[in-house]
């Protein structure tokens, strides 16, 4: 059993490779364009596929903690390819619109159970120093940013050659996550021994906003900064093509933003521990403000490596946030409150990604740019500044 749930920790994160591992994202837009879909039509799209996630988030985290994380994702898994497959035969709107919700509910499934796998895996193994959870989720981390990187590179290579063959290809490595989701052990915990109990919502929520106001602040930090770097995702496609970037680069360039989302996911804590908490949060409040006015006010190239602040962003949101928010979080309830945060997103983008895709469609890339910087320094005050001075009151006692 020891040594099975050892193997438990790379198992998921191949899982979390194959997942991320999407070929079709680099040129995606040109691909829904060759569809026949606008620049709206496209944000339309995600805000169904995060509706999607908003309707089965929270129940698929409360199955995964009630009914075991890998039934979740072999059941996620097996939607997951089925999706993908579905992929091959969707060529208009409607058949999209079913596609997006079938990736959604894989989604949905997917996310927070393997997270809350490898700390309960971890714990098991008596691996409880911080230290160690910080490192996990770093690789985690690590993993799915190379994966993104090397799907690009090759996803820009089989779109010059081919779309169709483009996604013959995704839906292979879709499936192999179910393949990884069966290979998984499932870690013992006080669950499984006393029998399947229910995990009262109230108590999640109240644990995740009123226990801690370091807890309250990064859980509403979490989808706010992620989402902060999630519509420039959507929007460098088209800006590449406006500044007269070929087709034969997109690959490339996804695959720079998905290694620097990478490398700030290898080295947040290392930045955490060397300059501080506050810096770091600092720092990641700064980034989106600069990434989203310099994309929109530099030309060319210029305007493309300034956008690689925002993919860093990113990266330090995927370890100092959520290891912040984990460490705080009982075992009982880790995949329900990742789910949770996961949720806050895909709501988020339900009200803000038609808008943002609607303003690029009628007054141009520069406009929705500067636009998304003005919200970045409003987060900056409203979100991240809250947070800031919360951890700056448990230092104080410290420091005394």
């Amino acid at each position: 059993m020891h040594k099975k749930l050892h193997r438990n920790i790379n198992v998921i994160y191949g899982l979390a490779f194959f997942q991320s591992f999407m070929v079709i994202v680099p040129v995606i837009v040109p691909f829904f364009i060759a569809k026949g879909l606008s620049l709206a039509d496209i944000f339309y799209l995600q805000a169904v596929f995060a509706t999607a996630i908003v309707v089965f988030e929270a129940p698929s985290g409360y199955f995964a903690d009630v009914f075991g994380r890998k039934s979740a994702l072999v059941i996620g898994s097996v939607i997951h390819g089925a999706g993908y497959f579905y992929l091959n035969f969707a060529d208009e709107l409607t058949s999209l619109i079913i596609f997006e919700i079938s990736v959604g509910i894989a989604a949905s499934l997917l996310s927070g159970a393997d997270l809350a796998l490898l700390y309960d895996t971890q714990k098991t193994l008596q691996d409880e120093a911080e230290i160690e959870h910080s490192k996990a989720i770093s690789q985690l981390g690590f993993f799915r940013s190379s994966s993104e990187g090397l799907g690009a590179l090759l996803g820009g290579a089989l779109a010059l050659w081919s779309f169709e063959v483009m996604v013959i290809v995704q839906s292979a490595a879709a499936w192999m996550c179910l393949i990884l989701a069966l290979l998984i052990i499932e870690p013992p915990s006080k669950k499984s021994k006393e029998g399947v109990n229910r995990i009262q919502i109230g108590a999640v929520l109240r644990h995740l906003f009123k226990s801690d106001p370091v807890l309250r602040n990064v859980v509403i930090a979490i989808p706010l900064y992620s989402l902060a770097t999630f519509h420039v995702a959507w929007l460098m496609q088209p800006y590449w093509e406006a500044q007269g970037i070929s087709l034969a680069m997109f690959g490339l360039l996804w695959f720079s933003q998905s290694i620097v989302v990478a490398v700030a996911a290898r080295f947040g804590f290392v930045i955490e521990r060397r300059y501080g908490p506050i810096s770091s949060l600092v720092l990641m409040g700064l980034l989106p403000i600069v990434g989203h006015f310099g994309i929109a006010w530099a030309q060319g190239w210029q305007g493309i490596f300034i956008g690689l602040l925002l993919f860093a962003c990113r990266g330090l949101n995927q370890v100092i946030l959520v290891n912040a928010m984990n460490r705080r979080i009982p075992s009982e309830f880790r995949a329900t409150a990742n789910s949770f945060t996961s949720f806050l997103f895909r709501l988020a983008f339900i009200g803000s990604g038609p808008f943002v895709g609607y303003l690029a469609q009628t007054e141009g890339l520069a406009m929705t740019l500067n636009v998304l910087g003005l919200t970045s320094i409003m987060l900056f005050v409203f979100v991240m500044l809250p947070l800031i001075q919360s951890v700056k009151a448990i230092e104080r006692p410290v420091a005394a």
